[in-house]
């Protein structure tokens, strides 16, 4: 007697594994008659389908994960990057300024090495300075 659709079935609805699903021999036939989900469902309760324990090793504690090579996340620097959008921004502003003939050769030359050295916070600081 083959019960194989008859073992996927029960799998199916008890939401098990196939080979956790065990048919009692003396209920063979009614098994074999079963065509409903809840046909499988009532011979559960009856005893005549039964659920195998899980076999295989039991997960007692849940492994550590160690920090390795692979997991080093290397903190990102900003300052070079607040730098560089400051240093651009104070530089724009300066030939700005140069341009409209605000500023002499000289003394944008002095400021842009200034703009380097990083003695302004922004460019409200540099305009600040300039007065």
């Amino acid at each position: 007697m083959q019960l194989g659709k008859k073992k996927a079935l029960a799998a199916k609805v008890l939401k098990v594994g196939v080979n956790r699903v065990h048919f009692v021999e003396g209920h063979l036939s009614e098994i074999k008659e079963a065509i409903t989900r809840q046909d499988i469902v009532d011979l559960h309760k009856s005893g005549a389908i039964q659920i195998n324990e899980i076999k295989g090793r039991k997960k007692v504690a849940k492994r550590k994960h160690r920090r390795r090579t692979g997991k080093i996340k290397k903190k990102v620097n900003n300052s070079k990057k607040e730098y560089v959008v400051l240093t651009r921004k104070l530089r724009t502003f300066l030939k700005f300024l140069l341009k409209t003939s605000k500023v002499d050769r000289n003394k944008y030359k002095d400021i842009r090495k200034k703009v380097r050295a990083r003695k302004f916070r922004s460019k409200r600081h540099l305009k600040e300075s300039l007065e």
